[in-house]
C-alpha cells in the first residue's frame, strides 16, 4: 500500500515539473512575443535607427566617405565616396581599400595625391553615420526651420531622404547670395546650429611640413597672415611657429591682413566633394566670416581687434585690456562706433583681462555682427533686408585682419566660413534652382522646402524638376515635401564610422591575398576589416531649430 502511495506521489511530482516547464516556456514565449511587438512599436511610431548612405548633408552628417589626413600639414576632413564611380550599385561600401580620387586640403590647400592620376593612393571607406530618427514627433509639434528632417522622397516614396527645413507652409522662401530669406527677410541660425555649420578657411595650428614641395594651388605654401606697412607683429617665432606675438607701445596699432594672394580665399569650396580643376564656373565668394584665436596679454595697456569685411564696408571689433568692448564701421575712413560694452568683468569680477588666455571671437554672419571676449558677448544688428548690410556684390572679395598694441600673444588662429547655399548646381551655372536669387518660391499649405548642407551637391528642393508622386494619380507640386511624406526629426549620431581593431598588417595582407581563391580567407579578411570600434567623440545630439535666445547678450540696435 504504502509502494503505490509513493508512486503515485512521485507521478505527481513529474507531472508538476513538466507542467512548470510548459508554463516556464510559455511564459518565455510571451515575453518574447511581447518584447517584440514593443520593439516593433517602438520602431514604427517612436524612433527609428537609420543610416546615411550619401554626402548630401555632409560635413553636419556623412554618408560612406575616406577618412583623411593631410599629409603635410596634419589636418583631418573626409572625402565622399561614389559608388558609381567605382562601378559599385548605389549604397554599396567596399570592404577593400579602394584608389582615392584626388582632394584638397581644407586648412592649407594641398592636394592629395599630388601626381593624380598617374599616382594614385588606396584606402579604405568609412561607412555613413548611424542616426536615430525621432518618428511620428510631428504629429503633435510643428516642425521648426533649421531642423534636419528625414522623409519619403517625394520623387520616389520608397526611399528616405534627410535634409534640413528651411521653409514652412505659406512662406516665401529666397536664397540671396548663400543666405535663406523667409518672406523677404533674412532667417538666421539659432547658435548651435551656427556652431554645427562654421567651415574651416585656415586654421594657424596646421602648417605644412614642406611647404616648398608638392601641390598647393601651382605655388609653394606661404604663411597667410602678413605685416601691414609700419606693423611688428612676429609671426611664427622660432619656439613655436603658430604663435603671432607683439611687443610695441600701447598706442601704436599694429595690423596683420589675411593676405589670399597667398594661396587661400573665401570661395565657397568644399573638400567633401570632388577636385574638378577643369572646372570653368568659379565658387562664389562667402563673405560670412567668423575669425577667433586666444589673447593672452601680461600688462592692462593696449588693445586686440578683429576687422571683416562685407560688400567692401569694413567692420572691425576690439577691446581694450582695461576691459571694453567695441563694434565700430569705417566709413569714409572715419570710425563709426555701433555698439559698445564698458566694464567686463572676468571671473574674479575685477574690470580687466584675465592673465590667462581669453578666447576673442568676431562674426560677420546673417546680417549680424556678433563680437566675443571670453564669457562677455556683443552683438549689433545689421538689419533683416536684404539691402541692409548694403548693396549685394557677390564679385567683392571679403577681407580679413587682426590688429593689436601693446604686449599680447595669440594662439589657435582659425577662420571659418558660414554655410553657402549655392544658386547653380555643381556643373551648371546657367539655370539658377528654385527659391534662388530673384527667383523666389511660394509655399502652400502643408508644403516644405528643404535644402542639403553640402549645397553643391545635394539633390533638394531646388532640383526637383517634376511633381512629386501621391495615391490614387494624384500629384505633389514640384520642389515641395509634404506633410504627408514627413517621416521624423534626426535627433542623434549614435554610431559615426568606428575605427579597424590594429591587426597586423601582414594579417590582413594574407587573408587579402587568398581571399579571392577560399571563401574562409574571404569571410576571415571581412571579418578583420570590421570597424567596431566605435569613434565615441564623434556621438552628438542633431541641433535643430530653436526659439532661444543666446544669454548674457547686449545688442547694439
Amino acid at each position: 500500500m504504502s509502494v503505490d502511495k509513493n508512486e503515485k506521489t512521485g507521478s505527481s511530482k513529474a507531472a508538476r515539473k513538466t507542467k512548470d516547464r510548459v508554463a516556464e516556456v510559455a511564459n518565455t514565449f510571451e515575453w518574447l512575443i511581447t518584447a517584440f511587438v514593443l520593439a516593433f512599436v517602438f520602431r514604427a511610431f517612436v524612433m527609428e535607427a537609420f543610416r546615411i548612405p550619401t554626402g548630401s548633408m555632409a560635413d553636419t552628417l556623412k554618408g560612406a566617405h575616406f577618412r583623411l589626413r593631410c599629409h603635410q600639414c596634419g589636418y583631418k576632413y573626409d572625402h565622399g565616396f561614389i559608388p558609381r564611380n567605382y562601378g559599385y550599385p548605389e549604397d554599396t561600401i567596399p570592404y577593400s581599400s579602394v584608389e582615392l580620387p584626388q582632394t584638397r586640403c581644407p586648412n592649407c590647400g594641398y592636394f592629395w595625391p599630388p601626381n593624380y592620376p598617374t599616382a594614385a593612393a588606396q584606402m579604405p571607406v568609412a561607412n555613413g553615420d548611424r542616426i536615430l530618427v525621432l518618428k511620428c514627433v510631428y504629429q503633435f509639434f510643428q516642425p521648426k526651420r533649421w531642423d534636419i528632417i528625414v522623409f519619403k522622397n517625394p520623387l520616389d516614396p520608397t526611399e528616405n531622404y534627410i535634409k534640413r527645413l528651411v521653409g514652412l507652409p505659406g512662406e516665401k522662401v529666397e536664397i540671396i547670395d548663400g543666405d535663406v530669406y523667409i518672406n523677404d527677410r533674412i532667417s538666421r541660425k539659432p547658435p548651435k546650429v551656427q556652431d554645427n555649420l562654421w567651415m574651416p578657411v585656415y586654421d594657424n595650428d596646421y602648417q605644412p611640413v614642406r611647404p616648398r614641395e608638392g601641390s598647393f594651388d601651382g605655388h609653394p605654401w606661404r604663411q597667410l597672415f602678413e605685416n601691414d606697412t609700419g606693423s611688428k607683429w612676429i609671426v611664427g617665432d622660432k619656439d613655436n611657429p603658430t604663435l603671432f606675438r607683439l611687443d610695441s607701445p600701447a598706442d601704436q596699432i599694429n595690423t596683420l591682413i589675411f593676405n589670399t594672394s597667398n594661396g587661400k580665399d573665401f570661395k565657397a569650396t568644399y573638400a567633401y566633394n570632388e577636385v574638378d580643376v577643369r572646372r570653368q564656373e568659379e565658387p562664389p565668394f562667402c563673405s560670412d566670416l567668423m575669425v577667433r584665436f586666444y589673447a593672452d596679454s601680461s600688462n592692462r595697456q593696449g588693445l586686440i581687434g578683429i576687422e571683416l569685411s562685407k560688400y567692401g564696408t569694413d567692420y572691425r571689433a576690439w577691446v581694450d585690456l582695461a576691459g571694453q568692448m567695441f563694434i565700430a564701421k569705417i566709413s569714409e575712413g572715419k570710425k563709426i562706433i555701433l555698439a559698445n560694452k564698458s566694464q567686463i568683468a572676468n571671473r574674479d569680477k575685477q574690470y580687466a583681462i584675465s592673465d590667462k588666455p581669453t578666447l576673442v571671437r568676431f562674426a560677420n554672419v546673417d546680417h549680424q555682427l556678433i563680437f566675443e571676449f571670453g564669457s562677455e558677448k556683443l552683438i549689433y544688428d545689421l538689419g533683416i533686408e536684404p539691402g541692409d548690410a548694403g548693396p549685394i556684390k557677390t564679385d567683392t572679395e571679403p577681407r580679413v585682419k587682426i590688429f593689436g598694441a601693446g604686449k599680447l600673444t595669440l594662439s589657435h588662429i582659425a577662420i571659418f566660413r558660414d554655410i553657402h547655399y549655392t544658386r547653380y548646381r555643381s556643373g551648371d551655372n546657367h539655370t539658377p534652382g528654385k527659391a534662388t536669387q530673384s527667383n523666389p518660391f511660394t509655399l502652400a499649405e502643408d508644403e516644405f522646402f528643404v535644402l542639403g548642407d553640402n549645397s553643391p551637391n545635394s539633390e533638394d528642393s531646388r532640383w526637383w524638376d517634376r511633381p512629386g508622386m501621391a495615391n490614387s494619380g494624384l500629384s505633389y507640386r514640384e520642389g515641395t515635401v509634404p506633410r504627408d511624406y514627413l517621416v521624423g526629426k534626426a535627433l542623434f549620431v549614435y554610431w559615426p564610422s568606428g575605427f579597424e581593431f590594429p591587426w597586423p598588417k601582414s594579417v590582413k595582407t594574407f587573408l587579402s591575398k587568398y581571399s579571392r581563391y577560399n571563401r574562409l580567407s574571404t569571410v576571415a579578411y571581412w571579418i578583420v576589416s570590421l570597424r567596431w570600434i566605435p569613434n565615441v567623440g564623434q556621438m552628438r545630439f542633431i541641433y535643430g531649430g530653436s526659439s532661444k535666445k543666446p544669454p548674457n547678450v547686449c545688442e547694439g540696435k
